[in-house]
């Protein structure tokens, strides 16, 4: 899964989506679709205009987390029958 820090980016700067949108020209949607974590897609244009407006990488602000390490086994302790 690919996790976006946008929201983290913001929170450290005290911005709003509103802010990084009429300083960037990026719509408002695609700001909150980052944030939120529900983009599906990333314009290589946005990104670019991100990292540029936060001075950062883009590892900054995109990270790659592996499902599989990242999900817990549920609890598989046996339980005792009356």
């Amino acid at each position: 899964m690919i996790r976006c820090h946008l929201a983290r980016l913001l929170g450290e700067r005290k911005l709003k989506i509103s802010d990084v949108s009429r300083d960037t020209g990026i719509n408002r949607g695609t700001l909150s679709r980052l944030y939120y974590e529900k983009a599906e897609r990333f314009e290589a244009e946005a990104l670019d205009q991100l990292c540029r407006y936060f001075g950062c990488q883009i590892g900054d602000l995109l990270e790659f987390v592996d499902d599989k390490v990242q999900a817990r086994p549920k609890n598989t302790r046996k339980t005792r029958s009356a």
